[in-house]
């Protein structure tokens, strides 16, 4: 396996490979997106091991839309059963996606905890979805210092996790070794990965000034909350698609396989 340095304007390519690709197939994808989050949403609701429950099984979700994207590059039409991409490939490999989903697991665990722990939960709460955001809770300093605590502690899980699934699926390395070249690979790409969280962004903010520019205009204010809700998920979609683009470029695809 072989880790690709690329330029820091690959960056803005991937995201213009995500919103292209997702406008392949954008019934499928966004169909595929919305299953996603609605077997996220109800395996959390599970009692007591829900929200762990379902962190386990994040980085096979992930793998199954970075699937999905594949095939719609491929100019193939992804079928649900893709989402299972990740428990599809023999024994071996569903083992490890499963501890790689454990230790995401506890890597998600451990930093909510910490932050609980600087707030009494309040930012845990909110972020769960147990708790309504007012302007005095954000502005607590106890609720920002735990904000912080849990970025600063999400950003590197979620970069050791980032390309982790995708060398587990199709470079068949083991959990632990795939979690390095994974953090390996952002690091050395960083400029690139710059690049593409600020392009991300910069859309965010072009698409929100979009909707409630057209809702003043259309003298409607109050329905920009209502169109921007669907808009942010087809945006969201459109962001895990642009996922599978970072992966492919950062490293050569093992021997035997498609390009």
């Amino acid at each position: 396996m072989k880790l690709n340095i690329v330029p820091a304007r690959t960056g803005s390519a991937w995201v213009k490979l995500g919103i292209r690709t997702f406008f392949k197939q954008p019934l499928a994808l966004a169909g595929l997106f919305f299953m996603f989050m609605a077997v996220m949403t109800i395996v959390s609701q599970v009692p007591f091991i829900g929200i762990a429950l379902a962190m386990t099984l994040l980085p096979a979700a992930t793998l199954g839309l970075m699937a999905a994207t594949r095939e719609a590059s491929d100019g193939r039409f992804p079928m649900p059963v893709m989402l299972l991409a990740g428990f599809r490939a023999g024994r071996q490999q569903t083992r490890a996606m499963l501890v790689l989903g454990v230790l995401y697991a506890l890597g998600f665990l451990t930093a909510m905890g910490l932050s609980w722990l600087v707030d009494d939960g309040s930012f845990a709460r909110l972020y769960l979805g147990g708790d309504t955001p007012t302007r005095e809770m954000m502005l607590e300093p106890d609720f920002q210092t735990a904000m912080w605590v849990f970025i600063g502690l999400h950003l590197p899980l979620s970069l050791l996790f980032w390309h982790a699934p995708a060398l587990v699926h199709w470079h068949g390395l083991p959990p632990l070794q795939s979690l390095f070249f994974s953090g390996v690979a952002c690091l050395r790409n960083f400029r690139a990965f710059a690049i593409f969280g600020l392009m991300w962004l910069a859309v965010l903010v072009l698409v929100v000034i979009g909707v409630t520019t057209l809702a003043t205009l259309l003298g409607s204010p109050g329905i920009a909350g209502d169109i921007l809700f669907p808009v942010l998920l087809l945006l969201a979609s459109m962001f895990f698609t642009s996922l599978y683009f970072t992966f492919r470029d950062s490293f050569e695809p093992p021997p035997g396989s498609t390009p």
